[in-house]
């Protein structure tokens, strides 16, 4: 297939459009390249993906209106692969603008481009971060999530109703994935894998938020590339059986779903920088603070639908994948 993939070289953006080319996609990728983190592991991320002869890169801002018209009409995907955001819960509550420009105004030009260029399937990132002020556990895709503590998780929870609202009014297939805590070589430098792997080795405290009490599923990346990449070739469908007076928020009479994708575990974070210290052979010196505005004390995803749909859920241990990214960051940054 042709498959527009947005952030390509971003984190699991970059990842998603390797797994689509190894398998033979034409896949056309699209980043605007910002600084808000290393601009130069952006750049290693799309000098991978450069070598593969069926990948064309265009830099480009999403937020961009005429730009997007332009790149539609002229690529003509089959489908989207949409991933590109503002990313970060903390950087929401500094920068409030920049979530608005990328994730709203970005969105709605990725939702007209598939609208009038006849794109068959839809599939974006939402977040965990929606489930905001629940408590409920594990969280699910059929639970109301009208409570959210970030203008992140705000964003990303206004994606899912455009894209509803598009699937309903112009019978557009969008399926929404709502990532949990995806780590893994290749990731973000903003993100507390990386600062902690960088002042472990450098023998530096680490910043340990919400005392240490904090509950995360963390997920691994090529469980995450494996998830999108088998939710793409099935475009969302209607659910028949849905009831306005007992509306289920994950599903619709449009051709609209919501998944979560997660390991389905719950790991204390403690435990996470406890397997770090293992790879990276070196003890961490923990900066204990208190929660952060935005943040939620835990995250734990039920993943029934996409084992029900897709006959898959994320597995991989803890370990090997702590192991792996830990591997990886000692080759890209080598003390």
């Amino acid at each position: 297939m042709k498959i527009l993939v947005t952030g390509c070289a971003g984190f699991i953006g970059s990842m998603q459009a390797i797994r689509l080319l190894e398998r033979g996609d034409e896949v056309i990728g699209i980043d605007n390249l910002n600084d808000y983190y290393d601009v130069n592991l952006k750049l290693a991320r799309l000098a991978r993906l450069e070598s593969y002869s069926n990948f064309k890169f265009i830099k480009l801002d999403i937020a961009d209106r005429e730009a997007m018209a332009d790149l539609f009409a002229n690529v003509n995907p089959q489908r989207v692969i949409h991933l590109a955001a503002q990313a970060g819960v903390r950087y929401s509550i500094t920068h409030p603008h920049a979530y608005i420009d990328s994730n709203i105004v970005g969105f709605i030009n990725i939702l007209e481009g598939c609208r009038h260029n006849g794109v068959e399937h839809l599939v974006y990132a939402s977040s965990s971060s929606v489930y905001g002020a629940n408590t409920k556990m594990p969280f699910s895709v059929h639970d109301n999530v009208d409570h959210p503590v970030s203008l992140y998780a705000a964003s990303k929870k206004a994606n899912e109703l455009m894209a509803h609202t598009y699937s309903h009014l112009y019978n557009l297939a969008t399926t929404g994935l709502r990532f949990f805590t995806v780590y893994g070589p290749w990731g973000r430098p903003d993100m507390s894998p990386i600062l902690f792997a960088r002042n472990i080795m450098e023998g530096k405290p680490i910043d340990v938020f919400n005392y240490g009490n904090h509950r995360r599923d963390f997920t691994y990346i090529d469980d995450i590339v494996t998830g999108v990449t088998k939710v793409v070739d099935k475009p969302a469908e209607v659910n028949p059986e849905w009831s306005s007076e007992n509306p289920d928020p994950g599903t619709s009479t449009a051709p609209y779903r919501v998944y979560n994708i997660g390991n389905n575990t719950l790991v204390h974070l403690l435990h996470f920088i406890e397997m770090l210290e293992e790879a990276i052979g070196k003890k961490a010196i923990k900066n204990f603070l208190p929660m952060q505005p935005g943040d939620v004390p835990d995250t734990y995803a039920d993943v029934s639908d996409l084992i029900a749909e897709f006959d898959y859920k994320p597995d991989t241990p803890l370990e090997v994948g702590v192991n792996a990214f830990v591997e990886w960051y000692k080759e890209m940054y080598p003390a």
